[in-house]
């Protein structure tokens, strides 16, 4: 990588962080910290969201998935885009509602105000437990990116490095900085590929006669995927729009419900089909890149034998011009970025507020916040260390919040009976039942995800509870 390319991608960092510790003279309470003051707009929320859930997770894993199947990983995002409308007609009048008369900064207070402590306890567990997964898949993409970048770093460095500044500035900043960074963020990202990746990239391939050739045709057609993997993309996405505690904050932290419902539809359609197909097409180019023997200079003579998501990397780093590196390589590790602050954030809320109950409006308080958010930053870096996949690790966290959590939120937007017991034991049942399945790899009919088993064993003893 060029000294130029180096330059401006020290040069966008410096900005990253001086955003956040701008907005740590700005938070003067732990309402700031966590919802950003309740008085954000429509297009930094929109912006955020999608920022959030797309992310680098899903941006290096749709470049993987471009890579093994083609414009069919397209799907996966579609799922993105039912899930944030389905959830603003349905979900956010509710909890708008409700927040806004109680002052509620996380999930669980929603649950809490339904179903009582215990409920909220546990379901603030479950969230941290998945978003502590959930922020460990990023740093593990943004490590991916960098050595897919600079060959001579290992994962751990890689690790330390990326995940390093995305900690500092969270810890600093709070929601502030999240959501302002995250449209800063985005903005590059989606310049960075519309502008630059993809048309340079097509131009280096040989254009349309020499990509069309080189692959067979199923890598081009939107039916190569089948409907086990459609089946389990809506089961694990779809419904995270309900449980999600990065998107309650952002409801929060909106100005009213019309402004969180126009958000929620413009991050509809920024997932599907704006990012969706950027991110596989780029993962198919670096595919037939690696056909054309491309790579063999990094060590891959076999596409077949490569990692899928450090693939568009490795393109990038192999067309783009000296300068534009460095741009997307911002482009990129703003993606990761934009979900890996809001997702340790979350973690942070759901310890602090849900599980310590540390609730009070005062500057102590966002002190520890903040020691908080970088343990917790901490042993996210560890876990990643350990792991290879990031869709995987992203999948696995979605599986298990959604499955725990998923059916009492429904319970509340369906029945006005509440059942805090019903509400527990389903959880209990729902989220620990798709763990144990996905950890020890317990084979499901058809190929299946263990979310399946979980969320109908949570429905189950929700209904066949009385109380």
């Amino acid at each position: 990588m060029e000294i130029i390319d180096i330059i401006v991608f020290v040069i966008y960092m410096i900005l990253v962080l001086g955003i956040g510790f701008y907005y740590f003279k700005k938070n003067k309470d732990v309402k700031d910290y966590y919802i950003g003051g309740g008085k954000m707009s429509s297009a930094h929320i929109g912006l955020s969201v999608v920022a959030t859930d797309v992310g680098g997770g899903f941006s290096i894993g749709l470049g993987g998935l471009g890579f093994m199947m083609g414009i069919s990983g397209s799907w996966m995002l579609f799922t993105g885009l039912i899930g944030a409308w389905l959830s603003a007609v349905f979900l956010i009048p509710k909890v708008v509602q409700q927040g806004n008369l109680h002052g509620f900064l996380t999930f669980p207070e929603f649950l809490k105000h339904n179903y009582g402590v215990t409920v909220a306890m546990v379901a603030g567990i479950i969230s941290f437990i998945g978003y502590l997964g959930f922020t460990s898949s990023q740093f593990l993409a943004g490590a991916k990116l960098a050595i897919g970048t600079f060959p001579s770093l290992d994962l751990l460095d890689a690790l330390l490095i990326m995940g390093g500044i995305a900690l500092v500035y969270t810890v600093f900043g709070g929601m502030k900085a999240v959501i302002y960074t995250d449209t800063f963020q985005w903005i590059i990202l989606m310049a960075g590929l519309i502008f630059i990746g993809i048309p340079v990239a097509y131009n280096y391939l040989g254009g349309y006669h020499e990509i069309i050739n080189v692959l067979p045709n199923k890598f081009y057609s939107l039916q190569n995927v089948t409907w086990v993997q459609l089946v389990n993309w809506f089961v694990i996405i779809v419904p995270i729009w309900f449980v999600g505690m990065t998107l309650y904050q952002r409801i929060y932290a909106c100005k009213n419900e019309r402004t969180a419902k126009k958000a929620w539809f413009i991050a509809g359609l920024f997932e599907y089909p704006i990012m969706a197909f950027m991110g596989v097409i780029l993962g198919l180019f670096a595919r037939i890149a690696a056909a054309k023997g491309l790579f063999a200079a990094e060590g891959f003579d076999n596409a077949l034998l490569m990692d899928p998501e450090i693939g568009m990397p490795l393109l990038l780093k192999k067309v783009l011009p000296v300068g534009f590196m460095g741009l997307m390589l911002s482009a990129y590790f703003s993606a990761i970025m934009s979900t890996a602050d809001s997702c340790l954030l979350a973690a942070s809320g759901n310890f602090v507020t849900d599980i310590l109950g540390f609730k009070d409006l005062s500057p102590n308080t966002i002190k520890i916040s903040q020691i908080t958010t970088f343990i917790i930053g901490g042993l996210a870096i560890l876990i990643a260390s350990s792991m290879q996949s990031v869709l995987e690790l992203m999948l696995l966290s979605y599986s298990f919040m959604v499955s725990g959590l998923l059916i009492p939120v429904l319970g509340i937007l369906i029945s006005k009976k509440r059942k805090p017991k019903a509400a527990l034991v389903s959880m209990l049942l729902g989220g620990f039942s798709t763990l144990i399945l996905s950890v020890l790899q317990i084979p499901i009919p058809f190929g299946l995800d263990p979310i399946i088993v979980g969320i109908s064993l949570s429905s189950i003893s929700y209904l066949s509870i009385k109380n």
